[in-house]
């Protein structure tokens, strides 16, 4: 079982920068297997937070984190498909991916915040049709990610030519995480495109019905369920209840789930600190 550290919450302190720094550090010398941030330019709204409070642009924050770091994954927990061109989206990806020796993931996902949407300008579509970008994206990616740097034609994008050089260090490109636990869409998208999913904690049960589904999937797309990495989001209070915490690994673990993400949910320092001292060995033994 691997642990993944989601950073969420900017409003700690006003070291922002600082913060965010160490807080990796500390992940990344207590064997945390990834590192994930947020793709909102508006904070959410969860956990008593206010659209208004701090917020950092994703993949900035990534680059930022390559440099400081040198073991764990890095990647957005998801980007909205609807907050970049997919041929650019490619092209930052591989960036990343380059710049950090082979470490970047592309977390992705439909997109819902429309508050942020509409606040920035960016072009509010129905649900359908931001499953077809999604699934547009994914091709384009793919493609980008490959020998053909021909053209592309889709129903939303056209891209004259798919050139990505340097080429992604990870082989054979970054691992592609597809968010949410849609059972109709989103998990036939990982069965069809993905090498990961990311659902929910939502309980052992509800992660199980989950898994059935994309199992379903992939055996209606002929793909190899053991192939894809099955990953959850925890967003619980952890240190309150680190016996509840653990007890509900050792349950994701057998029913397949390879990394669990937490999330802190006081200074990201002290959490992550604490995590290590107190929970991490539990895990790791």
């Amino acid at each position: 079982m691997r642990i993944g550290l989601h950073y969420w919450n900017y409003a700690h302190t006003p070291d922002i920068a600082g913060t965010l720094a160490r807080t990796a550090r500390t992940a990344e010398d207590a064997g945390f297997a990834s590192f994930t941030t947020m793709d909102h330019f508006f904070q959410i709204g969860v956990g008593g937070t206010a659209a208004d409070e701090p917020m950092l642009e994703g993949y900035t924050q990534l680059g930022y984190l390559a440099g400081l770091t040198s073991k764990m994954r890095l990647g957005l927990l998801v980007t909205g498909v609807m907050y970049r061109h997919p041929g650019l989206l490619a092209k930052t990806v591989t960036t990343l991916d380059v710049l950090s020796g082979g470490r970047a993931t592309l977390g992705i996902g439909a997109s819902w915040y429309e508050r942020e949407q509409r606040g920035l300008g960016v072009p509010v579509v129905p649900v359908a049709e931001r499953f077809e970008r999604l699934e547009e994206t994914l091709r384009i990616c793919k493609q980008m990610w490959s020998d053909d740097n021909g053209p592309f034609e889709g129903t939303h994008y056209r891209l004259a030519e798919t050139i990505c050089v340097p080429a992604p260090v990870s082989r054979p490109h970054p691992p592609i995480i597809i968010g949410g636990g849609g059972e109709k869409k989103t998990l036939r998208l990982v069965a069809r495109y993905g090498d990961a999913c990311n659902v929910f904690a939502a309980g052992p049960d509800m992660v199980a019905r989950k898994l059935d589904v994309l199992r379903a999937h992939c055996d209606a797309e002929g793909r190899d369920y053991d192939s894809i990495d099955r990953t959850a989001l925890y967003n619980q209070p952890v240190l309150g209840d680190a016996d509840g915490f653990v007890k509900a690994v050792e349950e994701y673990g057998r029913l397949g789930i390879g990394e669990v993400q937490v999330m802190p949910d006081r200074d990201p320092v002290e959490f992550t600190e604490r995590f290590a001292a107190e929970i991490m060995p539990r895990i790791q033994a």
